[in-house]
């Protein structure tokens, strides 16, 4: 019992230790925290707004770029993807420096116009393409006034891709998590039934035990045709928004990625 104690002290000791740092670090992250969803139409409330806030930086954090979300009433109606530019040039987002790797979506309120650009990595990573795939996932929610919901998919989906080799297809089989599950239980599978197999002694009762070759046999084979039915339908053009355009370059200097529809 004495030595029980003991351990479970030590144990104790450890935790307490562990938990110290941990708890200062949490402090720290929230002061560095950066303001990175300017919502100036006011499409969020105070709970999406940090959650939102709160994922771009974590996620943005994990692959060393800028994650972010501008709306506006644009009363001076102005181009979207010129505001993007603007907004590049004088606010100068980048994880590490000014006017660095970022990826930002604009959403015009004004025209129902939503722009995305990608900067420096996220221009590589995050090409013309791969911005379409992520303003296709968004439009429907755009649309529907799920603002908060097409919010994080965008911050999700631009994690995601910016994980991937520019050049490879985000969409392949290789890249879904079910397909990494679907491998790991197989491999699974196989040990397990190896351990089980050499588990017990050798089977030696086969078919062939309880088989009386000269009477065993096919009975009947008969192969008979019915027939093809051929039908034809109609594939349905898609319905999602509208595009146009991609990326460019700011009156600084600044080329970019992009993406362009309405919602």
């Amino acid at each position: 019992m004495k030595r029980y104690r003991a351990i479970m002290a030590v144990l104790l000791f450890f935790a307490v230790l562990l938990a110290v740092p941990l708890e200062m670090k949490g402090e720290a992250a929230t002061t560095k925290m950066k303001p990175l969803i300017y919502d100036e139409a006011g499409l969020l409330n105070q709970e999406e707004y940090d959650v939102l806030n709160s994922m771009a930086n974590q996620y943005g954090a994990e692959r060393e770029t800028d994650i972010i979300i501008v709306t506006t009433m644009n009363p001076d109606n102005r181009d979207v993807m010129k505001m993007t530019q603007d907004f590049y040039d004088d606010h100068g987002p980048g994880y590490d420096r000014s006017h660095g790797n970022a990826v930002i979506l604009t959403m015009d309120m004004r025209n129902r116009e939503v722009y995305l650009a990608g900067f420096y990595k996220a221009e590589r990573y995050l090409d013309d393409d791969r911005l379409d795939k992520i303003r296709h996932e968004i439009s429907p929610d755009l649309t529907n006034g799920n603002y908060g919901l097409a919010f994080q998919k965008y911050i999700l989906s631009a994690h995601r891709y910016l994980a991937i080799r520019p050049g490879v297809n985000p969409d392949s089989i290789f890249f879904k998590g079910w397909l990494h599950l679907a491998v790991a239980l197989g491999l699974a599978s196989i040990i397990v039934g190896k351990m089980v197999s050499n588990s017990g002694g050798r089977v030696t009762v086969n078919r062939q035990t309880y088989e009386d070759g000269s009477t065993s046999g096919v009975l009947e084979h008969r192969d008979e045709y019915l027939h093809t039915t051929t039908t034809k339908r109609k594939i349905e053009k898609s319905s999602s928004s509208s595009s146009s355009g991609g990326g460019g370059t700011t009156s600084g200097g600044h080329s970019h990625s992009g993406s362009r529809g309405s919602f």
